[in-house]
């Protein structure tokens, strides 16, 4: 049985969900130090400027693992990032069908970021049957210990995103193609807002051998 281990992600990007799809186990590392500008709090969507971050505002100190870290709710973050996503997608084929789905978590008011990115994930798994089985760490997973490890290599600067043999973004029809062309590995609600039942195939497609 393979074993990869992952971040923990803010509606993860295609690449991410590769990875879910692929392994018999995944782990969710809880107990490495939070970094800044990863998708640990952060997703990209597509709009009519182009691609933009939606990033959740986090309370941390120096050296904070990622189990401890607080969503700071001082800021209007949620109404902020929902309104983005409506005004992104409000015209593609799924939007209305699949948005309900997810408006939710634009309210709730979850105290940790690592449980906030699980209830999305959970929802994924129950809403739409991805064939996810996941876990979260108990404890700082050495590398010595795993079999495949993306903990950070799936990363938002290119400079840091590792090569990745094993995926290749299956092309589909995004809202905005007609003015940017096809854009690669945004948040999973471009793929579930664009193709709808569809979306869980074309990450399939998305994974190389």
């Amino acid at each position: 049985m393979e074993k990869a281990i992952l971040n923990t992600a803010y509606f993860p990007n295609i690449q991410y969900f590769t990875k879910l799809l692929t392994f018999d186990k995944i782990v969710i590392e809880c107990h490495d130090t939070f970094a800044k500008q990863t998708y640990r709090n952060r997703c990209e969507i597509m709009t009519a400027n182009g691609v933009l971050p939606l990033s959740i505002p986090v309370i941390r100190k120096n050296h904070t693992i990622v189990k401890d870290v607080l969503i700071d709710f001082t800021e209007n973050w949620q109404i902020n990032h929902k309104r983005a996503i409506i005004s992104a997608y409000k015209n593609s084929a799924y939007f209305e069908h699949y948005f309900p789905y997810f408006e939710e978590f634009f309210a709730l008011k979850e105290k940790y970021l690592l449980d906030y990115n699980c209830k999305i994930l959970n929802k994924f798994i129950d809403s739409f049957s991805f064939p996810i089985n996941y876990l979260l760490s108990e404890s700082f997973c050495s590398a010595d210990f795993i079999q495949i490890d993306y903990r950070d290599k799936i990363h938002p600067k290119q400079s840091k995103n590792a090569i990745d043999a094993h995926f290749k973004a299956f092309e589909y029809y995004q809202v905005f193609s007609n003015k940017f062309g096809f854009v690669p590995n945004l948040s999973i609600l471009d793929l579930l807002f664009n193709e709808g039942p569809l979306a869980q195939q074309n990450i399939k497609k998305s994974i190389l051998e």
